[in-house]
């Protein structure tokens, strides 16, 4: 039990001087070198023929190459970078009210029945008598109400990366934002699937338009540290059967 307790301070000793670390100091931001977006883009694509694909007039504007006017600017390969537009205005509300009830009664008797009602009730207690022998009364009552409102707004911008090209030419992105202000850092996440031909021409794309998305805006510094209750308050809510 004592090694317990001590590797329990142990912890939390480690947890306070990292806290204690950052006071008085803006916190940093997320190291990108090495990261995947980066090794996405350092990292050589695949081959490209260098056979002309086309012959084309010596004055004429159009060009094959990438760099070209009229070329197609949207992302293609592995290491491209596209904007996620995030544009999400929600409302939603759901009421819903039922209501049930239901009563019965239930009575039998048997007054004549060749005069064995009149036999068995010499042998029943005084007032009992079978010409009432069963009488039975039920009543039920249910009410239920539900309500749900939601309401969400939140427009944003991220440039992401193609961190992958799978089999079946769908691209896989991923996307990371920080902005310092003051000594708070705002960070924005996107990461997920998506079609080329769903790529707009101004090399973007919705956030409707991407399979298994996941966003997150949030943020880390000493206003969400006071926003969050201390790690004895997370443990007791834990811990606490009560």
């Amino acid at each position: 039990m004592k090694k317990i307790s001590i590797a329990f301070l142990s912890v939390a000793f480690l947890f306070g001087c990292q806290s204690l670390s950052e006071v008085g100091q803006a916190p940093e931001f997320t190291e990108t070198r090495g990261s995947l977006e980066y090794s996405s883009m350092m990292s050589p694509g695949f081959p490209v023929s260098l056979e002309p694909t086309s012959r084309k007039d010596a004055a004429s504007l159009w060009s094959g190459e990438d760099q070209s006017l009229f070329s197609d600017r949207r992302a293609l390969r592995r290491g491209d970078i596209l904007t996620v537009v995030i544009e999400i205005d929600e409302k939603a509300e759901i009421s819903n009210t039922s209501s049930r009830d239901r009563t019965g009664n239930t009575s039998m008797g048997i007054p004549q029945f060749f005069g064995i009602p009149q036999r068995l009730d010499e042998m029943l207690p005084p007032g009992a008598s079978m010409a009432d022998a069963v009488e039975t009364n039920s009543s039920t009552s249910h009410q239920g109400s539900g309500s749900v409102r939601r309401n969400e707004k939140l427009t944003l911008k991220v440039a992401a990366t193609v961190v992958d090209v799978l089999q079946n030419g769908v691209f896989a992105i991923k996307g990371s934002q920080e902005v310092r202000v003051n000594f708070e850092i705002r960070e924005l996440l996107v990461s997920g699937y998506v079609r080329p031909e769903d790529i707009s021409r101004q090399n973007q794309i919705t956030y409707d338009k991407i399979a298994s998305a996941r966003i997150s805006y949030g943020g880390r510094g000493q206003i969400t540290q006071v926003q969050q209750p201390s790690y004895g308050q997370q443990i007791n809510d834990i811990i606490l059967p009560f």
